[in-house]
């Protein structure tokens, strides 16, 4: 009977570990257990305005932003899409607009959960596959912070945006391709 004993707590003391040790890897590797609120973030008429160098004393200051109707048309457009539909994990959908200044993902954004995403302007047009990534020199703009909502990240200076054609959501823990938009010139 001892032994009985002996295997059921050597069992029962297993049985705990491993689920504990499953719980954090799971936190670990699956934020969307716990996923970010959604992201509101909106443009404003400095993220807008040309860039310039150190204003001047006598240079008029702005009284605040304008309203959405006068803000300037952005550069491109584009739409995220599902690369690999193959893929139930990794996607994306909404839309994106790049100014010169900041690349704009619209209230409307909406991607599968997943760690360290990045949003990168990528030279390539029609990216649909992580080679299509890899052997370019794409420019991190910076570490997605949702999975939902709209969000802005400013686009460093020196990077011209007629040499990007698109706009990619990049897994950095497994150089995985989440989800591409083709950067369409925006019409006036």
């Amino acid at each position: 009977m001892r032994r009985f004993f002996r295997g059921l707590k050597i069992f029962l003391f297993g049985g705990i570990c491993g689920t504990a040790f499953g719980v954090a890897l799971g936190f670990f590797f699956f934020p969307y257990v716990f996923p970010p609120p959604p992201a509101n973030e909106k443009l404003t008429a400095a993220d807008l305005a040309p860039r310039a160098g150190p204003q001047t004393p006598d240079a008029p200051q702005s009284a605040g932003d304008p309203p959405a109707q006068d803000l300037p048309k952005p550069a491109a457009t584009g739409t995220f899409i599902h690369a690999n539909p193959s893929d139930p994990v990794h996607w994306g959908r909404g839309k994106v607009s790049a100014y010169q200044r900041i690349v704009f993902l619209e209230p409307d954004f909406e991607v599968g959960p997943g760690p360290k995403y990045h949003v990168y302007l990528v030279p390539k047009a029609n990216v649909r596959r992580e080679a299509d990534v890899k052997g370019e020199k794409f420019v991190d703009l910076g570490r997605l912070r949702a999975f939902k909502g709209s969000q802005r990240y400013e686009i460093p200076d020196g990077v011209d945006l007629k040499d990007y054609s698109s706009v990619v959501i990049w897994c950095e823990a497994f150089g995985v391709l989440i989800s591409p938009a083709d950067l369409k010139p925006a019409t006036n």
